[in-house]
């Protein structure tokens, strides 16, 4: 970067990076909004380079042809990032807030990139650093178009319920935690049994052999019955033996379909007073 040329500000607590500024923001409107928050300590702000200084990326090998991607010691909401490996060109699905020479390198050993898509403006992050260092467009929902915080002529925003990529691979409009909220599908991974991509639209949780589902996450607001139905039955048609969730080491590696069509019994069981 041109010595000349002000940071790009970050918000400490969701990652988010805003476009450079010789001044940071009043407000974090993504931190602001009922499904995220404002840290105890106040809107903070910090910019890549000090990320750089003290954070790094690990590579980590879930199967072949997928690496998750973490940000160690973990920085802001936490989550991975994934890259697809596809004979047709490589996928990141979600993003990180850091990105450096190191990172660039790895997944230019790799293949590089030829497109990254996010699950939901919980993980835009950094996007337009990423979209910089490999010249590649972001898919987005556009149901989501107003929480880009840094606007960018190569965001691709993709619209109705599916939008299909390379390698077989399909972005699904799940909704749920966001209007756009998205999943992927990847039909080769698992050994060819498909698995679902799930951020937190889908979350795996701790007790990886369940799956659930919110509003928001931080704040524990529940989606509706009737939407956890849409959800499920907006992948019904897919098949997926994993699911892989939004943190390390979520995953669910086997009986994907079933994990999923269980937890959502169960979740509706509850919100209607049917639970144990």
């Amino acid at each position: 970067m041109n010595p000349d040329t002000p940071a790009a500000p970050i918000c400490v607590t969701c990652g988010t990076q805003y476009p450079p500024s010789e001044t940071s923001p009043d407000r974090c409107p993504i931190c602001e909004d009922e499904r995220q928050y404002v840290g105890l300590d106040g809107q903070k702000w910090t910019t890549l380079e000090e990320v750089r200084r003290d954070h790094r990326n690990v590579f980590f090998p879930m199967e072949d042809g997928v690496t998750a991607i973490l940000t160690k010691p973990s920085f802001a909401i936490g989550q991975r990032a994934f890259l697809m490996e596809a004979p047709g060109g490589n996928l990141l699905w979600d993003c990180v807030t850091l990105l450096d020479e190191a990172t660039v390198q790895e997944i230019r050993n790799r293949g590089g990139l030829a497109a990254i898509a996010i699950s939901h403006p919980h993980y835009y992050s950094a996007m337009v650093e990423w979209m910089d260092a490999f010249d590649v467009p972001v898919y987005l929902h556009a149901e989501d178009r107003q929480w880009v915080m840094r606007p960018d002529s190569r965001i691709r925003f993709w619209e109705g319920e599916t939008h299909a990529l390379g390698g077989g691979m399909k972005l699904v409009r799940a909704g749920g935690h966001f209007p756009g909220g998205t999943v992927l599908h990847h039909p080769a991974a698992a050994s060819g049994a498909g698995a679902l991509f799930s951020g937190d639209i889908i979350q795996v949780v701790p007790d990886r052999r369940w799956v659930s589902f919110m509003y928001s996450y931080p704040n524990l607001i529940p989606l509706s019955a009737a939407e956890v139905r849409r959800m499920v039955d907006c992948v019904a048609s897919y098949r997926f033996d994993r699911i892989y969730g939004a943190f390390h080491p979520m995953q669910v590696m086997s009986n994907g379909e079933e994990v999923l069509a269980r937890s959502a019994e169960r979740y509706i069981r509850f919100l209607q007073g049917d639970g144990r």
